[in-house]
């Protein structure tokens, strides 16, 4: 690692040497390679020298499975991310060594020093991306949550999916918050989801922004959007938000002010099986803990106790804390969509046979593990939990 962060230097004196004055920005200003010259950013040096080096996390991060880079897990970031404050100037390397954590968690739950190494490496991007030191992903992300409200940039109504606006209320105890997928990418599910939680009085934002999450674990500010969000929250007299993406709870958790009690959908629902009043189906599935909602939110049993009201429970090969993650967060998807694809199927590895269905409360979770091949092709759907609850409630 000492070598690497040696070459680093090495590359980045070479290339400022012959670097040009007139060197054109592209159109997100946001800085190439050849335009950086040095990055100061600050990290508790306290939350470095937790990692003791012993290389536990080397055994359980996703990208480190797929690349072999030390650079490229957990420990190897921690080293950059200490360089970076003494002086180390960033380049492709540094920033693809950041960039390519998803933010899983997995070394943090495995780390026996106690060290976490999530916080370090957002902290590490946060500092880079204030100097304009940032991939394109990146800058994207920036980009198009400013310009439309959400992640992907679409112009289009956030709620097209809801057929009655009438439905909203002007005040209610419990909102749900929908998320940018759930809203542009699989509105069937929103709809699914809101319906139910109607049954019990819970309401919808008129004007729900993105919550924050792809800004904040890619290194940039999401005070906007956060605001908007708390505005209508506050004026709605909410005192419960409910949300059916793991990285909107963890966000609206952990990054908003604690003046609203913030549930997932199967913890919500998990309270409510007798008023639901499920049917058994006859069908046996298997469930994916999405990094946010277990090991960053600790919500692991709720939806195991939902499917088993409605059907056969059989545990992934690893599960819970030592659940493999999709390879869909933390930017990876955008950034590195191959990278992000193989993780995807090393968890399919996980599936144990003959189960109908993949379950997950996670619509990246879902996506990805969909576009890595399982489906309805594969012989095994992916679904959300509200699907399978969805089932069970509808006449039969």
């Amino acid at each position: 690692m000492k070598r690497e962060a040696e070459d680093s230097r090495s590359r980045a004196k070479t290339k400022n040497k012959n670097k040009t004055k007139n060197k054109t920005k592209n159109k997100t200003e946001t800085k190439t390679e050849a335009e950086i010259e040095t990055a100061g950013i600050s990290i508790d040096p306290r939350a470095l020298e937790v990692c003791v080096r012993c290389g536990t996390c080397r055994s359980v991060c996703p990208a480190f499975e797929v690349l072999g880079w030390e650079s490229r897990n957990t420990r190897g970031r921690i080293m950059v991310a200490k360089a970076l404050g003494e002086g180390l100037t960033p380049d492709a390397s540094v920033l693809e060594s950041l960039n390519t954590c998803t933010t899983c968690g997995i070394c943090a739950a495995s780390c026996p020093a106690g060290a976490n190494p999530p916080e370090i490496v957002q902290e590490a991007r946060k500092g880079l991306v204030s100097q304009g030191i940032m991939t394109e992903a990146q800058a994207g992300f920036r980009t198009k949550v400013a310009g439309s409200g959400n992640t992907f940039g679409e112009a289009g109504e956030r709620l097209a999916w809801l057929s009655d606006a009438g439905a909203i209320k002007e005040k209610a105890e419990a909102v749900y918050f929908v998320g940018c997928l759930d809203s542009y990418r699989y509105p069937e599910v929103a709809a699914k989801t809101f319906r139910i939680l109607k049954l019990f009085g819970v309401s919808l934002l008129r004007e729900e922004r993105c919550c924050g999450s792809p800004l904040i674990r890619t290194g940039s500010s999401a005070g906007k959007v956060m605001e908007e969000n708390l505005r209508q929250i506050r004026e709605m007299g909410a005192k419960t938000v409910v949300t059916g993406c793991a990285g909107c709870l963890s966000t609206l958790k952990r990054y908003y002010p604690p003046e609203f009690e913030v549930v997932s959908v199967p913890e919500f629902l998990a309270g409510r099986l007798s008023e639901l009043g499920p049917r058994r189906l006859d069908l046996t599935v298997t469930y994916h803990d999405p990094c946010h909602l277990g090991r960053h939110a600790g919500v692991y049993d709720p939806p195991r106790n939902v499917i088993k009201a409605i059907c056969r429970l059989v545990e992934m090969n690893r599960s819970r804390e030592d659940a493999r993650c999709c390879g869909g967060g933390g930017g990876v998807r955008a950034g590195y969509p191959d990278l992000s694809l193989q993780i995807a199927k090393l968890r399919l590895q996980d599936v144990p046979d003959g189960v109908d269905a993949i379950v997950s409360c996670c619509p990246l979770c879902i996506r990805n593990l969909s576009d890595a091949g399982a489906g309805a092709g594969a012989g095994i759907e992916v679904i959300d939990l509200i699907d399978l609850v969805a089932r069970a409630i509808d006449p039969a």
